[in-house]
């Protein structure tokens, strides 16, 4: 098992696809921290597994961290890998989203990220090893209409990446993104069948599908990877189908 005697920190991990990276990395042996505001769906989950706990956590509040990140070493032991994975999305464009929704995003989404790292990462220096995969997002390789809080914050973990990356250079420690299309999440499955009709996988992601992406960076297996950006969308941000494609020939 890749992760046996490792011990993770996953942000936003109470459901969605924060749920499913929670129990991928535990069912290949990890000693896991399961980090939300969703405290009662946080704790069903850590209960449900051998070696997990959890572990209330706003990532926009720096103390919180810090209380988190002691609490993981004292119970489970050094943090090996990072997942931040909490976001938000508040729909609007740039002219109707509300200043507090705009920086409400960017706190969490990419400020509450920063902050992950800026605690886990010095451990992780000190003891020569390290992964951390922060989630952006397909928005954050591309723009889109009426979600100008959430491609900003989510550009922004993209460029994060890559800068601490380069912070990490010669340390052991790895950091990439991973950017995921529409997937069935509770939010994803908002999105109407047209949106995927034209891209090259025509369908709505899976969070399982995503999951195996961010346990290879996480892993030994990504050993030559750092600040890269891995997207996991069906396609979607390389352009759109047209028509006469091969499956309209088929």
């Amino acid at each position: 098992m890749r992760f046996e005697g490792k011990v993770a920190i996953v942000t936003g991990g109470a459901r969605g696809m924060g749920a499913t990276h929670v129990r991928g990395l535990a069912a290949e042996g990890a000693r896991i921290a399961v980090c939300d505001v969703l405290d009662d769906e946080g704790e069903s989950l850590a209960g449900e597994l051998a070696h997990a706990r959890y572990c209330h956590l706003d990532v926009t509040d720096e103390a919180q961290w810090r209380s988190v990140v002691r609490t993981v070493e004292d119970t489970l032991g050094p943090v090996d890998v990072l997942v931040n994975n909490a976001g938000i999305i508040h729909f609007g464009g740039v002219e109707e989203q509300s200043p507090e929704q705009f920086r409400q995003i960017i706190d969490i989404n990419l400020v509450g990220a920063f902050l992950g790292m800026h605690t886990v990462l010095p451990g992780m220096r000190a003891r020569g090893h390290g992964a951390v995969v922060n989630i952006s997002s397909a928005a954050g390789l591309m723009g889109f209409a009426d979600g100008i809080g959430y491609v900003a914050s989510k550009w922004g973990v993209r460029g994060m990446t890559k800068a601490a990356a380069l912070d990490m250079a010669g340390t052991g420690v790895r950091i990439n993104s991973v950017h995921p299309g529409v997937i069935r999440t509770p939010m994803g499955e908002r999105a109407s069948p047209e949106r995927f009709a034209r891209q090259p996988v025509a369908r709505i992601g899976e969070p399982d599908e995503v999951t195996r992406m961010v346990l290879f960076l996480a892993s030994d297996d990504a050993s030559y990877t750092t600040g890269g950006e891995f997207a996991v969308d069906g396609g979607q941000t390389i352009g759109h189908v047209g028509h006469g494609h091969a499956a309209d020939k088929a």
